[in-house]
């Protein structure tokens, strides 16, 4: 049994970076992508709605004039580079002065997620974090030194669709699935807050900020159900109810906020469940220790793995272990 069957139509209702939507695409199925956050729905338009055939001499036409634009040194350059430290203050003039030309031609969708894209990726590829930017470096990561270069997105042949709606909604919007993923938020850290200058780009606003990292303002109020302990059991379960798929892929983390236990007893409903583990290095910044702002090291790390979670569900307990399997097959 395969996961899905090419050409039909598969869900990812958490796209994030748009990593597990894309290999579907390339297999031939027809995703649909969601992800409320506005630099998760940019690079799903990029690389999973825009099709190659089409988008990609016209980004290749479009990323040398964005590469010819003038530094500029103004809201961006001040909260990211000086009074935060997430990039060199000439990168950062480069990035803003980019993202200024971009704005101005206003270019139609998706041709303008997939030159917003080309610059998130560039900007990621001379930043000075540990991957998230939760915080920066104390001292300049070597690759923040270097000048930040342009590169035109690997597009996919084919199109596909791109929403930007609560996880619930979008479910129910979706109509029937032949395979639906999901891979939501499962502790306390946000994905807005971890990549809180990537919405920045993405939404081009001079938002009020917050903090030693300059997070936006509106971290604070855009808290998801999936990151409370509280909340995100009945999040889980509205998002269940809402999907018509034939198959449900779930992704988690034995450091969420659902046990293992818990998440076979939400599934359960829904038909027959799979599970399999993979062991996983945790997140590089766990390596690193807690540190107050000054950078004095303050707190000791207690773990350097965890286990990855996936879970299937389908009509019947044999269904479930291929699917489980075969997903098992597709991550190594």
């Amino acid at each position: 049994m395969e996961l899905a069957e090419a050409g039909q139509p598969v869900l990812d209702l958490f796209s994030g970076t748009s990593r597990v939507g894309q290999a579907f695409k390339r297999c031939g199925f027809a995703v649909r992508s969601n992800d409320l956050n506005a630099y998760a729905a940019t690079i799903a338009r990029c690389y999973v709605q825009a099709d190659a055939q089409t988008e990609r001499s016209a980004a290749a036409a479009i990323l040398p004039i964005l590469a010819a634009a003038q530094p500029e040194r103004g809201h961006f350059t001040q909260t990211w580079c000086v009074e935060s430290r997430f990039f060199h203050p000439d990168n950062g003039a480069r990035i803003e002065g980019m993202r200024n030309c971009l704005a101005e031609l206003n270019l139609a969708e998706p041709l303008h997620s997939v030159v917003l894209t080309s610059l998130i990726e560039a900007a990621d590829r001379v930043d000075s974090t540990t991957g998230v930017q939760m915080a920066y470096l104390k001292s300049w990561a070597p690759r923040a030194l270097k000048p930040i270069e342009l590169r035109l997105p690997e597009l996919i042949d084919g199109t596909g669709q791109v929403t930007q709606l609560d996880a619930a909604k979008a479910a129910r919007d979706s109509g029937p699935v032949d395979l639906a993923y999901l891979d939501p938020p499962y502790n306390q850290h946000s994905y807005v807050g971890n990549y809180h200058v990537w919405e920045s780009l993405a939404l081009w606003d001079r938002p009020e900020v917050y903090g030693v990292a300059c997070k936006r303002s509106d971290v604070r109020e855009r808290k998801s159900p999936f990151n409370s302990k509280r909340k995100i059991h009945a999040a889980m379960a509205e998002v269940l109810d809402a999907l018509d798929a034939r198959t449900i892929l779930v992704s988690f983390n034995n450091e969420g906020f659902i046990s293992e236990d818990e998440m076979i007893d939400l599934l359960k409903p829904h038909g027959e469940v799979a599970l399999t583990r993979f062991d996983y290095k945790r997140y590089v910044g766990a390596q690193i220790g807690v540190h107050d702002p000054k950078g004095k090291r303050v707190g000791k790390v207690s773990h350097l793995r965890n286990r990855e979670l996936l879970f299937a569900v389908a009509p019947t307990i044999q269904q479930a272990g291929a699917a489980v399997r075969a997903a098992e097959r597709a991550m190594v």
